[in-house]
């Protein structure tokens, strides 16, 4: 019965899902209302599953259409990411590359990756940005760049592919000297709330209204990487930063990395991946970079034993 299910079945649904009507959906997809309404109907019949309550003046998600939603959009997000990859295969070596890099990412691999991109690519110049957060997302939104490694947003902005990379361990740490680096066992996070948090701001509007781990309600807002950790080692607050970016002052004793309450030792594992338009897929030289940065080893393995 499953076999009947089709792409375009499940492109209606996320549609209906997402503009909140059947008729909204329609809009959307160049589709009359009926159509919209006939294939979720069919769909509702192939998965034997009722996937929005009618009752109302508006069809809303039941439980089991809103957990179905997500593995539609799943199963979307692959085909149209191998139609991507397919079309860039296709297509000839770039004239340059230019690429976004989350400050997040270990440097370290990025520029084994570009020195091995420079003797397969000698034609194709390299062009590179660093930003934070949302702001890595924005030159590829703006075609600026062609690709972004990027961390994750609560929603991927539209029109863009994300293939995923590895991992990266995110650490609370504060200076030796630190009130908190004292403090022995988990910290319970209103003795957090005391002291100054160093944040990492996003300079782009993509994550608006969004907070990203922050414990405290006292913060200093900083849109450098690097000015937040000259920061944390004047002991001027306390914060997170990836591990590969202080673990060498833990090891010479200048940082502490932060025992904090629901926070699992070793810190969090934040998921980077690989940004491109659906419209303009990596050519030849895009590709190989991902899956040269795909094999880069999370930079948390040797701590926490995860990628």
């Amino acid at each position: 019965m499953l076999d009947g299910v089709s792409l375009d079945h499940l492109r209606v649904f996320i549609a209906a899902a997402e503009e909140g009507s059947f008729s909204a959906a329609g809009r959307k997809l160049r589709r009359a209302q009926s159509m919209v309404s006939e294939l979720i109907a069919n769909l509702e019949g192939q998965l034997g599953i009722t996937l929005f309550d009618r009752a109302g003046r508006y069809p809303q998600l039941t439980a089991e259409g809103a957990v179905l939603l997500s593995d539609a959009r799943g199963v979307v997000a692959g085909v149209n990411g191998m139609k991507a990859r397919a079309k860039g295969m296709a297509s000839g070596l770039e004239a340059e590359l230019s690429v976004v890099v989350d400050v997040f990412f270990p440097i370290n691999a990025i520029a084994d990756a570009a020195r091995e991109f420079r003797e397969r690519f000698p034609a194709v110049p390299l062009r590179l940005y660093g930003e934070a957060l949302g702001g890595a997302y924005k030159p590829v939104i703006d075609g600026r760049a062609a690709l972004g490694i990027v961390g994750s947003l609560p929603i991927m902005p539209p029109n863009l592919i994300s293939e995923r990379l590895s991992g990266v361990a995110f650490l609370m740490v504060a200076a030796s000297d630190h009130p908190l680096a004292g403090i022995s066992g988990p910290i319970p996070k209103e003795e957090l709330s005391r002291y100054t948090q160093l944040v990492l701001t996003d300079r782009s509007e993509l994550s608006a209204g969004r907070e990203f781990g922050v414990m405290s309600s006292s913060t200093w807002r900083l849109a450098d990487l690097f000015v937040k950790h000259a920061f944390l080692l004047k002991g001027l607050g306390w914060g997170g930063m990836p591990m590969h970016t202080v673990e060498d002052d833990i090891a010479k004793g200048r940082l502490v990395e932060l025992q904090i309450e629901d926070v699992p030792p070793g810190g969090l594992i934040l998921q980077m991946s690989a940004a491109y338009p659906v419209a303009a897929p990596p050519g030849p030289a895009g590709r190989w970079l991902i899956e040269r940065l795909r094999e880069c080893p999370a930079s948390a393995s040797k701590r926490t034993g995860h990628e």
